[in-house]
């Protein structure tokens, strides 16, 4: 069974209709004391960076997401969820995040059109790797983003796109994963991905 978090800023409908396709079982959850019912856990996210840590503050979520990162289930953040992995973000300010993975969000600068959104191609750094399997060097996600994230450690890199300069699609260390882009919106791509990753949280794939 996969958690799927509700504080309040996620796209929830569109991704638990996503895992039903994959005959994925799920429920929403928002209580903190029940994270550790879950074999897997998604953090989804649309919105603003500090409003969603401020509800992830109130439901007195923060703590028990960082107890779910350290006891090795998978954890994977979507789009903004994914931002919120990270050390900090400086949308509106310097706002610090879950700090389960070393970065930071930072805005697009020069003549790029912002938010960076529609369709782009996935560059893969470990084609290997398990999160990554059946997916292509060249294989479309959907992106809607205004803020990238600046990884401290490029080991954490699975994937990358470009938009005026390499741009963080996919991370991932031990049991936590993010993705940027939608990958309940990217069709098989991102239904491959979802699948993998729910494999994952059946211990099927290591």
């Amino acid at each position: 069974m996969i958690g799927i978090v509700d504080y309040g800023m996620g796209n929830l409908y569109s991704l638990g209709k996503a895992l039903e396709r994959l005959n994925c079982s799920y429920q929403f959850v928002s209580a903190p004391e029940r994270l550790a019912e879950y074999g897997g856990l998604i953090l989804p996210g649309v919105g603003a960076f500090a409003d969603a840590m401020n509800n992830i503050r109130e439901l007195r979520l923060l703590s028990a997401i960082g107890r779910y990162a350290e006891s090795g289930k998978p954890l994977l953040g979507i789009c903004l969820g994914m931002q919120l992995l990270f050390h900090s973000s400086e949308e509106h300010g310097s706002n610090e995040g879950l700090g389960l993975l070393a970065g930071k969000a930072v805005r697009f600068r020069g003549e790029l059109k912002i938010p960076h959104m529609g369709w782009n191609q996935l560059q893969l750094k470990a084609p290997k790797h398990p999160l990554l399997q059946g997916i292509a060097d060249g294989d479309y996600a959907y992106f809607v983003h205004s803020y990238h994230v600046c990884v401290d450690d490029s080991g954490d890199l699975l994937a990358v796109t470009d938009y005026g300069h390499e741009v963080t699609a996919i991370v991932g260390q031990g049991n936590i994963y993010g993705m940027q882009f939608h990958p309940e919106k990217s069709g098989d791509t991102g239904m491959r991905l979802l699948q993998n990753f729910a494999m994952q949280c059946e211990g099927v794939l290591l």
